[in-house]
């Protein structure tokens, strides 16, 4: 039997400082030792193939190296070794043949009858098994010995239960099918490409109406340019049709002296600027409600510079839908 020694002194806080600048050759050397502790003990590797006192030995190994560990590096791979080697471990317990495997059933029965007064061998034969009689066995010895262990009371039962009580028949229970009317079936409503009703593409429509209004207002403050005071959706749309110019680089954003946001149109860049280096930049920008309303307030905004668009309504099967 494998004991395990309890003195076997395992790495404390105080011998595990944190050290980044560990000798190089020192940690590759820790390295190496744990991987071939990790090799032999790898998941290919059958419970079989090694003995209990070899995974002691390996897990001894494996925690002088530990006190050597200063890096999270060593400490990962020192883990790994006893992740392996507690795997083993446990397919090993689990292999153990006990209990029956080493229960001999005879030598049960030839112990149980000279406990109770009997012929100290059993036969051979099984004919001769007859001469042991109740006469011979002292049965109350043993039931004694058995109730010592039990504090359940010996009662009388019946397997049906009482007698007076029948058994109960099993009715048959005919299920009678579920038949469905044709007329209270439902199938899903069939939308063709033809029931989608589009007049024109809104979003190509709506940038080329945000580009003309910025062609004549000038260099503009972006939040006085994108907000509707009164419509937040309406705001986030317009940012996002903002975004279709600044992306084709047919508008610019800049910081003015003041620390404004101010967006202006240009020209885009030809194939010869952006050989020559020019580049677009695009950012994402967070915008919620609270940023609308202090917007407006910072801003005085009291109306928009882009005109209110009504909702939008798509048909979808004969139906309405905005």
């Amino acid at each position: 039997m494998v004991h395990f020694d309890p003195n076997v002194r395992m790495g404390s806080s105080s011998s595990l400082p944190y050290d980044p600048d560990q000798d190089a050759a020192e940690k590759r050397d820790i390295r190496k030792k744990y991987r071939a502790l990790e090799k032999r003990t790898g998941d290919q590797l059958r419970p079989q193939d090694i003995m209990a006192a070899e995974l002691v030995e390996h897990v001894e190994e494996a925690d002088e190296l530990f006190q050597k560990v200063k890096n999270p590096t060593e400490a990962t791979l020192d883990s790994t070794v006893l992740r392996n080697v507690s795997s083993i471990s446990a397919q090993k317990a689990r292999a153990m043949k006990l209990g029956s495997a080493a229960f001999d059933v005879d030598d049960f029965v030839s112990k149980l009858a000279i406990f109770m007064g009997g012929r100290h061998e059993l036969a051979d034969d099984a004919s001769e098994l007859d001469d042991i009689g109740d006469s011979v066995m002292d049965w109350e010895k043993i039931g004694r010995r058995a109730l010592a262990k039990s504090r359940r009371v010996p009662v009388m039962g019946f397997m049906l239960g009482p007698l007076s009580i029948e058994q109960k028949k099993r009715a048959q229970v005919k299920r009678a099918k579920l038949e469905k009317s044709r007329e209270e079936e439902r199938r899903p409503q069939e939308i063709k490409e033809e029931d989608i009703q589009r007049s024109e593409n809104e979003t190509t429509k709506n940038v080329i109406k945000v580009r003309e209004i910025l062609e004549e207002s000038g260099a503009v403050n972006l939040f006085r340019f994108v907000i509707n005071p009164n419509d937040f959706a309406q705001s986030v749309e317009n940012i996002f049709y903002l975004s279709f110019l600044i992306r084709d680089g047919l508008c610019a954003l800049e910081i003015d002296d003041h620390g404004e946001p101010i967006i202006f149109l240009c020209e885009a860049p030809s194939a010869q600027d952006r050989a020559d280096g020019v580049t677009c930049h695009q950012i994402v920008m967070e915008f919620d409600m609270a940023t609308w309303r202090r917007a407006i307030e910072v801003f005085e905004i009291t109306e928009s510079m882009i005109p209110q668009r009504p909702a939008a309504k798509t048909r979808l099967g004969g139906k309405w839908y905005g």
